[in-house]
């Protein structure tokens, strides 16, 4: 499975919006255009980057669903840099192409440093 950045970015901005104290539960049928496999395993992804908190429910077959607790420091920090729709889309066309093979660090200084630019910051 490669790692669909556009997916990640949803899933973080979803769970961003859930209200504090509330959980983010089985979100594998809110998103229609994935099947819940792609959603699972990208969840795990974004816990194994210390992106998110929570945990998978693990059952023989697979991940059978997730609890989310909440977006790390980090995870703020990415959601914070990739959610400008203008700069995000720039991103794809930039460094999010098939031709660039690019890691989520190097993702986000790109993004940082886009934002500092638009900001007019050294």
């Amino acid at each position: 499975m490669k790692r669909d950045f556009d997916l990640i970015r949803r899933l973080m901005k979803d769970i961003e919006s859930v209200p504090a104290g509330k959980k983010y539960k089985d979100i594998g049928y809110l998103l229609p255009d994935y099947d819940a496999d792609t959603v699972y395993k990208h969840i795990s992804l974004l816990l194994d980057a210390n992106l998110i908190k929570g945990r998978t429910v693990n059952l023989m077959r697979g991940i059978s669903g997730v609890v989310i607790d909440g977006l790390t420091w980090s995870g703020h920090d990415f959601l914070d840099a990739a959610k400008d729709d203008t700069l995000w889309n720039k991103a794809k066309e930039t460094v999010l192409t098939p031709a660039v093979a690019i890691t989520f660090e190097l993702l986000c200084d790109w993004l940082k440093q886009q934002a500092k630019e638009k900001l007019g910051l050294p």
